[in-house]
């Protein structure tokens, strides 16, 4: 067997691997979150494999050293890997009814069984580069060479693989058919390869397995991704699997594993005793009595399907918005499902901090909606990002940071609002009842939540107020709580958010407990 062809094989090889290995990613965390203990589960198990690959693979290639041997290895790897979501389906929609219904044994369990289902494909896979090894090794002397060649080539393999998912395949073919198209390219790559280096006979023995591949592509993929009720839309983007659902006139956006409602759309009702519309409240802690016309500008970051930016216009007609969104896959959800149509809403793709870090302008309001725990941006909550948001508004203004909490747990909003005192002038803490969010108002002036019970006594005798502005004023006296004490500074430098946000959510799943904002 020539060299070229090792290095085409081991090139396909890793490719194919660590593909598998970002697609597995998508595929479970749609399912079960994309936390960092799930990434390190997905990454520690797949290296586990490919090590027992490693193993094999050597031990295999001394007994057997044939091409045809290695060339029927590495399309075995590359049939298996496409069964992987046809055989997971039906296991991940039984885990997403569990996670709903926060049934732990079945969760844990539908987890165990998908990754199970890795332990061939990937294992057959890693027998590649030391089964080239033995190949392609005619000299002693050149061992270390070839070695370090066949590695390398590997490793080029692999990095290729590391984008082809995320940035085209997924966004492009969903996560199930990314699974099918790697393993169709290398079952080509390796049928050719054999057909070159053993004849046509190998290779049309095994001529079945891309045909069973391309009928799954067409055939075995149909329907939703999950079972939920109500559910009128699934798609898949770089970011994010996104669910839209249908209950009566109300729509929902619940992104990835599903746990919280990120949008809330209905055709004439803007009230929905949430978080979006708290951030309406932020103007009043300032002074009294707060003229609602003298609000112009606000940035949300963490824009969503648009719910806080139609409550706003609605309740201070068509003011300066801008709407910083990463996904750009949820802005077309947003205009397509959620009537995120407003001319006054100037919806930036970036990142929020970036976003913000180069926006010319400065706002009243500042309201920061991009955490979801366990999936809360560090980089969202650093010192460093909160003297950006200080820098950005005005003179008068107020940022809001909707943060969730699990029973009994509060470090996370203690964390936060300890690292927002060392930039604003005042903070304080609502909790919403009801629910696991709280939401933190940070002022660059000295406020007071006095001025809260004086603007509600003065808006309500104008008469002429939105509900949207009297009913978050109502929330916020009545749920007021306590300054928070102690917490630790967050910095780009030490930001351990995981080891808080990871304890939260198991407390909250232990608990039993169920809410639907986020």
């Amino acid at each position: 067997m020539r060299t070229s062809h090792l290095y085409i094989a081991v090139f396909f090889s890793g490719l194919t691997t660590l593909a598998a290995e970002l697609a597995a990613s998508r595929l479970l965390e749609n399912h079960f979150g994309t936390s960092n203990l799930i990434y390190a589960s997905i990454i520690g198990l797949i290296l586990i494999y490919l090590t027992a690959g490693y193993f094999i693979g050597g031990r295999w290639a001394d007994r057997s050293p044939h091409p045809l041997t290695f060339l029927r290895v590495l399309a075995w790897g590359a049939f298996t890997i496409g069964l992987v979501p046809l055989i997971s389906r039906p296991v991940l929609q039984l885990a997403a009814d569990a996670f709903d219904q926060l049934q732990m044994g079945a969760l844990i369990g539908s987890f165990a069984v998908v990754m199970v289902l890795f332990i061939v494909p990937i294992t057959l896979l890693g027998t590649a580069s030391p089964f080239a090894i033995r190949l392609a090794i005619q000299d002693a002397s050149q061992a270390g060479r070839i070695s370090g060649r066949i590695y390398a080539v590997s490793t080029l393999g692999s990095f290729i693989g590391t984008f082809l998912p995320g940035l085209l395949l997924i966004p492009t073919i969903g996560t199930y058919r990314t699974f099918l198209a790697i393993s169709g390219l290398l079952l080509l790559v390796t049928l050719a390869l054999l057909w070159r280096t053993c004849g046509w006979r190998p290779a049309a023995a095994l001529g079945w397995m891309p045909l069973v591949i391309a009928a799954l592509a067409v055939l075995g993929v149909r329907g939703f991704d999950k079972t939920t009720a109500g559910m009128i839309y699934e798609a898949e983007s770089s970011y994010n699997y996104i669910q839209v659902l249908q209950e009566g006139d109300f729509r929902y956006l619940r992104l990835n594993e599903g746990q919280g409602i990120h949008s809330i759309y209905h055709p004439t009702q803007l009230l929905y005793a949430g978080p979006w519309e708290q951030v309406l409240a932020a103007p009043y802690f300032t002074r009294a009595p707060y003229d609602p016309a003298d609000l112009r500008s606000m940035a949300i970051v963490g824009l969503a399907a648009g719910t806080t930016a139609r409550q706003a216009t609605a309740a201070y007609g068509p003011i300066l918005i801008d709407g910083y969104e990463i996904d750009p896959k949820i802005v077309q959800v947003g205009r397509d499902y959620f009537g995120m149509d407003l001319p006054n809403l100037n919806v930036i793709l970036q990142d929020g901090r970036y976003g913000l870090a180069h926006s010319p302008r400065r706002y009243q309001v500042i309201s920061i909606d991009a955490y979801r725990p366990p999936y809360i941006p560090w980089h969202l909550t650093t010192r460093e990002f909160f003297q950006q948001v200080h820098a950005h508004l005005t003179a008068d203004g107020v940022a809001t940071i909707n943060v969730g909490r699990a029973p009994g747990d509060r470090r996370l909003i203690e964390d936060i609002s300890a690292t927002l005192q060392t930039v604003f002038a005042s903070v304080y803490v609502v909790d919403l009842p009801d629910t696991f969010n709280s939401i933190i108002y940070a002022s660059v002036q000295p406020a007071d939540p006095g001025n809260l019970d004086l603007n509600l006594v003065y808006l309500t005798q104008r008469g002429d107020v939105s509900p949207l502005i009297l009913y978050p004023l109502q929330v916020a006296l009545a749920n007021l709580q306590p300054a928070p004490v102690g917490g630790q500074v967050f910095t780009d430098d030490r930001a351990p958010i995981e080891w808080v946000t990871n304890n939260m959510v198991l407390k909250f799943l232990f608990s039993g407990e169920t809410e639907v904002l986020q």
